[in-house]
C-alpha cells in the first residue's frame, strides 16, 4: 500500500466517523473539572470557550460558534455547576431542569413552550432532559427567539448542567422542532460524570479510559 493510499485510507475513516457523530461538524472530547467531579461531554469543533468563571457556589463556561462573541451570538453551549445541591431534597433532575425552563416561561409568557424528554442515566448518574423555547424574548431589543436544549445531571453532591441555546428571529410563534434538538442532544454524548483523583492533571486519563 502507497502512503497516498494510507492517507486516503485515514480520510476515509476520518469522514466516516464525523457523519456517525450526528453533525456535520466532528467534535472534541471536554474533560474539566468542576467542583467535585470532572465533567465530559463532546462539544463541536465548531464552537469556541469564551467565559468560565466559579462565584461561591456556581459555576459556569460558555462556549460560541467561532467568530461569534457573547454579546452577539447565534449558539452558546453553557456549561454550569451548582456546589452541594444534592444535600438538598427538594431538588432533583426534573426539578432542576424545570427551574431553567422557568426563566424562559418569565422571559415570554405569550410564546414559551417546553418539551419533556423525560428522565435518563449518562453512566451511573440520573439526569434529566428538557428543551424549553421562547418564540419571542420581550426583554430584547430585537425581540428574537430563543431555544435550549436542557440536561441537567445529578453528581456525587453537586448538580451540573449542559446546555446547548440557539438565537434566530423573533417569530411569535411557539413550537419546538423535536428531532433536530435530540440530534443535538446525540452530538454532545457521551455525557459523563468521573471522580476527581488526587494529583491527576489534564488531560485526566482516568475519565479519558472509560470513554
Amino acid at each position: 500500500m502507497t502512503k497516498t493510499t494510507i492517507c486516503l485510507a485515514a480520510l476515509g475513516l476520518m469522514l466516516g466517523s464525523a457523519a456517525l457523530a450526528e453533525g456535520p461538524a466532528p467534535a472534541f472530547t471536554v474533560i474539566s473539572p468542576v467542583f467535585g467531579q470532572l465533567v465530559t461531554f463532546a462539544m463541536p469543533s465548531s464552537f469556541v470557550v469564551i467565559g468560565e468563571n466559579t462565584n461561591g457556589p456556581s459555576y459556569i463556561r460558555e462556549a460560541v460558534l467561532k467568530g461569534e462573541t457573547a454579546n452577539r451570538w447565534t449558539q452558546m453551549i453553557t456549561v454550569t455547576g451548582a456546589k452541594g445541591l444534592v444535600a438538598n431534597p427538594k431538588v432533583s433532575p426534573e426539578t432542576f431542569a424545570a427551574s431553567i425552563a422557568g426563566g424562559f416561561r418569565s422571559a415570554c409568557p405569550d410564546t414559551f413552550a417546553v418539551k419533556a424528554i423525560g428522565p435518563t442515566k449518562f453512566g451511573d448518574q440520573d439526569a434529566y432532559v428538557a428543551i424549553a423555547s421562547c418564540g419571542s424574548v420581550e426583554s430584547s431589543a430585537d425581540k428574537h427567539s430563543e431555544t435550549a436544549l436542557v440536561i441537567a445531571v445529578k453528581g456525587s453532591a453537586d448538580y451540573y448542567t449542559l446546555q446547548w441555546a440557539e438565537r434566530a428571529p423573533g417569530s411569535g410563534k411557539t413550537g419546538i422542532d423535536e428531532a433536530k434538538w435530540l440530534a443535538r442532544l446525540r452530538q454532545l454524548q457521551p455525557i459523563r460524570l468521573c471522580p476527581l483523583v488526587p494529583g491527576e492533571r489534564a488531560p485526566y486519563p482516568s475519565c479519558v479510559s472509560k470513554s
